[in-house]
């Protein structure tokens, strides 16, 4: 079985935009960088994955992707992520892959461990694997299996969109609830919440005038 992550990540100095009350720019760049890169590596340290194609706009983002094995595709025309996945997903099945995971760029607690967890999944198609945020509302990994299940439906309230989908394909749905995937950096409620689990992945990086 072949297996490719796609990993959507927004321009970096527009990222972590809520966190402005609490860090400043050049820390929300920092941030967003570091997270980026601790998904890089923890992608290509698994077995199970084939490749990371990494979509973005922009270029410092697309320079580390390479820099990290990983393969891009350069984002076109107006910001729409779903459109993004869509073009960076043909491009995956383009080589034939068997399923396709995307993930975002700000999940920090992300482990090794975990990632083959969700993986595992993919061995039993046709389903669609689903990991929700720590609300319930937002889907912060998504596993279709095969790849092209189900459309994207990211944004506001996607996880229930997401299922909705997966059921009226007829297809399994699997819920994957990990800790460290339910944990993305949106707010400044999650930055305190990362700062309590010691995560490693970001020592040394400067938050809210100390070191995570």
């Amino acid at each position: 079985m072949t297996i490719w992550a796609v990993v959507p990540v927004k321009p970096l100095e527009r990222a972590k935009s809520r966190l402005a009350a609490v860090l400043s720019a050049k820390e929300r760049v920092s941030l967003s960088e570091a997270m980026l890169i601790h998904t890089l590596k923890v992608l290509a340290e698994s077995p199970d994955l084939e490749r990371t194609l990494v979509v973005s706009r922009d270029p410092r983002v697309l320079s580390l992707a390479r820099a990290h094995g990983a393969r891009t595709v350069a984002e076109q025309g107006r910001p729409h992520l779903n459109r993004a996945l869509v073009r960076a997903a043909h491009v995956a099945r383009g080589y034939g892959v068997s399923a396709i995971l995307v993930l975002p760029a700000d999940l920090p607690l992300l482990t090794g461990e975990d990632l083959a967890r969700l993986l595992s999944y993919a061995q039993r198609p046709p389903v669609v694997v689903l990991a929700p945020d720590r609300r319930g509302t937002g889907t912060n990994a998504l596993l279709c299996s095969p790849a092209g299940l189900i459309e994207y439906e990211f944004g506001p309230d996607s996880f229930a969109r997401h299922r909705a989908r997966a059921e009226a394909a007829g297809v399994a749905v699997e819920i994957c609830r990990l800790p460290s995937l339910e944990l993305d950096l949106d707010l400044p409620e999650d930055l305190e919440l990362i700062r309590l689990a010691g995560n490693g992945a970001l020592t040394g990086v400067q938050a809210g005038g100390r070191s995570l």
